[in-house]
């Protein structure tokens, strides 16, 4: 029997999450615009002459030396790069936008308890639920990870589309909590699905930090002078991809074999073409290209960074295309 006061419960809680990200995701934009202004201010000052210049620095924070994305070398506060120059209002917004990203995924656990409370099992039977533990991942990793380094820079980039995210799974994806169909009964479901919602967060992390770089490269070749300019180095945004992809591959590939396992206890084999066992090889296949072409002499890193991102939209046309309109074996949609 469905538990409907807890699932009640569990709603309340994804919604209170949604408008805690959304002032999240506002904070994390009033910080970036601050960095213009810091920005100019340096410029400006970089303009004047040397004697009133040296005048100014007086009495300013002394360098500090920073591993590749911005974190004190010897420990210390996480600033990112000439913080001092950051205006007092978009260090307060960085403050709440942090809090806030921290509430709402301590929410979105709570919503994701709820839920498997009500229906008795491990909440992932559809869509609707696979997006909202997708979501809770990704937050809680990204939060965890900030704690290390200072990650204010990249805040605008998860919440952003963990709000779009949570906002389709509530007004498209929504599905009533319900018990499992009789073919998701297993213990495989809380294996091969957990492990495929994990690999899902970090490739949405690692997607984040592509796109950032092939943002700030594009600006940098084109000498446009940008928010980006006060981010870390280029090459050190595209190394760090680069390391969260090597994290999320295996994840992947776990779940490709643990599906392939699966299928065979439930439909007496391992492999059938099915639509949603085709997509999954084809985002491990791309994958892969990537990883191959980051580690080849003679493929630019933009090349291959743009494999990643055809790698993520794959995943995303997995997740929203083929789920819906594919009919299959994997047909649990709950839509």
């Amino acid at each position: 029997m469905t538990n409907e006061t807890l699932a009640g419960y569990a709603n309340l809680s994804l919604y209170s999450a949604m408008a805690v990200f959304t002032i999240a995701m506002v904070c994390h934009a009033v910080y970036l615009a601050g960095l213009l202004p810091a920005r100019d201010r340096a410029a400006d000052r970089a303009s004047l002459p040397a004697a009133r210049r040296e005048r100014e620095l007086v009495g300013a924070a002394g360098a500090v030396e920073a591993d590749d994305l911005g974190v004190p070398a010897g420990g210390g506060d996480a600033v990112p790069p000439a913080s001092a120059e950051v205006p007092a209002r978009a260090r307060s917004a960085a403050g709440i936008a942090s809090t806030t990203t921290w509430l709402g995924g301590f929410l979105l656990v709570v919503s994701v308890l709820l839920r498997g409370l009500a229906v008795h099992r491990w909440p992932l039977g559809n869509m609707f639920e696979f997006a909202v533990m997708g979501s809770m991942f990704t937050v809680i990793a990204y939060s965890i990870w900030s704690t290390r380094r200072d990650l204010r820079w990249l805040g605008l980039f998860i919440t952003g589309p963990v709000l779009l995210l949570l906002g389709m799974a509530v007004a498209v994806w929504y599905t009533e909590a319900a018990e499992l169909m009789p073919s998701l009964k297993s213990y495989w479901l809380v294996i091969h699905v957990t492990v495929a919602t994990l690999a899902s967060a970090v490739f949405t992390i690692g997607a984040a930090l592509t796109a950032v770089y092939l943002l700030k490269d594009g600006f940098e070749r084109s000498g446009r002078r940008t928010a980006l300019d006060r981010f870390p180095a280029t090459p050190a945004i595209e190394r760090t991809a680069y390391s969260l992809h090597i994290v999320a591959f295996p994840l992947w590939t776990f779940t490709l074999i643990a599906g392939a396992i699966w299928a065979r206890q439930a439909w007496a084999s391992y492999w059938n073409w099915d639509p949603k066992e085709v997509w999954t090889f084809v985002i491990w296949v791309v994958y892969a290209a990537y990883l191959h072409s980051r580690a080849t002499s003679g493929i630019s890193r933009q090349t291959a960074s743009f494999i990643a991102l055809a790698g993520y939209v794959c995943i995303i046309i997995n997740f929203s295309v083929v789920n819906v309109f594919f009919v299959g074996q994997h047909s649990y949609s709950g839509l």
